[in-house]
């Protein structure tokens, strides 16, 4: 599909029929707050509860009620066997971490790709009650409020956030090497547990800039295209594009990129 047959979709209902089924969710995930009765353990350290696999439930329930062709990809229940080019990519519970924790800080992800081109990103917070949303070449929004990257170029008054991978007990010297480094550079780095609104907190100014490894596609479908609309530079580690299959993500108010590059290359 040429990418102009693609802006030619209804993006504004796509996007209505994701925020709808994001609101779903976020209702599942408030019920379950402090009401977790199991989770287990998909990794060494990486958890999954119930309220992840109700919110996938009933996001999956309002998209396909909507969208009975279109294919969804989701962290919980992985992809279906509909329409792979339209895709819908979903994270029912970013920072389950957090969650299992009874830490309020966690959100849900819905994005729609075409082609693997990502068209519509949402990332709603259920507990602040941010919406976060954006639609190609159409800007990104908070709460129907546009939203740009900071303008800080000075690299000392940069406030950074990262996260760590669950594979970093196989991998701990080169994360804690490009931690480390960037610490010593910036007025400081803040590890807040979710890849999505960490994306969209430096969409909205609040970071300068954001570095992870290892993501997943559901972490960073929606968060990398809002980001992107506000006006940050969105690359891997070594500059290159971005893609959904990327395992580097590396995003910042663009003032800042090159030097990030540098400090996050090793020898």
């Amino acid at each position: 599909m040429k990418r102009k047959e693609k802006h030619s979709m209804d993006l504004d209902r796509i996007k209505r029929v994701g925020i709808a089924a994001a609101y779903k969710g976020a209702e599942v995930l408030r019920s379950k707050f402090g009401n977790i009765s199991q989770a287990r353990k998909k990794g060494v350290i990486d958890l999954v509860t119930e309220a992840d696999t109700f919110s996938e439930e009933c996001i999956l329930q309002v998209i396909r009620t909507a969208f009975p062709e279109h294919s969804i990809l989701a962290e919980e229940s992985g992809q279906d066997a509909r329409d792979a080019s339209l895709v819908w990519i979903v994270d029912p519970l970013d920072g389950t971490t957090n969650f299992a924790h009874q830490i309020g800080w966690y959100a849900i992800s819905i994005a729609f790709a075409v082609d693997g081109e990502v068209l519509v990103g949402i990332v709603l917070n259920p507990v602040t009650g941010e919406l976060f949303s954006a639609t190609v070449d159409d800007g990104a929004t908070c709460n129907n409020h546009s939203i740009r990257v900071s303008s800080v170029s000075n690299f000392s008054d940069c406030l950074l956030v990262t996260g760590f991978p669950y594979n970093i007990r196989e991998n701990l010297e080169p994360i804690v090497t490009r931690f480390t480094r960037c610490l010593s550079a910036a007025q400081g780095i803040r590890r807040l547990g979710s890849a999505a609104l960490d994306l969209c907190y430096v969409a909205c100014g609040r970071f300068e800039g954001f570095w992870e490894e290892y993501l997943q596609p559901w972490d960073t479908a929606a968060g990398v295209l809002i980001a992107r609309e506000a006006g940050a530079h969105v690359s891997d580690f070594s500059g290159r594009p971005h893609t959904l299959a990327g395992r580097e993500t590396l995003a910042t108010n663009g003032r800042i990129h090159e030097e990030m590059l540098k400090l996050l290359q090793l020898p």
